[in-house]
């Protein structure tokens, strides 16, 4: 039940451990396009991260929500789940055709918008909730801001340096600075905001911020 709503180029695309963290060619589209047919032959995991699931009571059950290089779509299926109106937004053709195959399992329907956020906008708002996890890309944040419906929530989380104490990869060039990402999120009012070890062995700086209401 998945709906192919925009065209794009190439941008990002997930690494071995999970985190979208480098800048893709048209060529690498290609090698990342095999990557998730293997991680469907392997049966990666469908349900959203533990902190992403525990944040149930705190986002709406109505509305629209975007989320930002959803990948096979284990988040977006589980905000559609939830009633929320959802578009996912990946460079990835099969990354896109999986997360249209778990929504038809889950009896839901999402929009997908294969986009590259390096060259080209976010579909189009206001979004009353927008989950971005496992992707850095700090110029896209103001606009982010923007799109935000007033009131809105972004849900955002990515690995920080600390987090090659024990992982050699993502590389520092594609890792969160300490407590730089509350500094991400000018116009925004923080909700929450922190950084640890987590359930899934990451390092990760986690954030909720809300656009001001009108």
């Amino acid at each position: 039940m998945g709906r192919l709503v925009l065209g794009g180029a190439a941008a990002a695309r997930e690494g071995d451990d999970g985190v979208y963290n480098r800048r893709v060619s048209e060529s690498d589209r290609e090698r990342w396009n095999a990557r998730w047919r293997e991680r469907e032959g392997e049966g990666a995991s469908s349900e959203p991260l533990t902190w992403i699931a525990s944040l149930d009571s705190m986002l709406p059950r109505s509305g629209r929500a975007l989320d930002v290089a959803g990948g096979a779509g284990r988040h977006a299926v589980w905000l559609a789940r939830r009633g929320l109106a959802v578009t996912l937004a990946d460079v990835s053709e099969e990354g896109l055709r999986l997360a249209a195959a778990a929504a038809t399992a889950a009896g839901v329907a999402i929009d997908l918008a294969r986009v590259d956020l390096e060259r080209e906008p976010l579909p189009d708002g206001p979004w009353d909730v927008v989950v971005c996890v496992h992707y850095l890309q700090r110029s896209l944040f103001p606009a982010i801001a923007s799109a935000l419906a007033p009131g809105g929530l972004l849900v955002f989380c990515h690995q920080t340096r600390a987090n090659l104490e024990r992982h050699p990869r993502p590389g520092p060039e594609y890792l969160l600075d300490q407590g730089e990402a509350p500094r991400l999120v000018g116009g925004l009012d923080v909700v929450s905001s922190s950084e640890g070890w987590h359930e899934e062995g990451r390092h990760e700086a986690r954030l909720i911020a809300r656009r001001p209401p009108a």
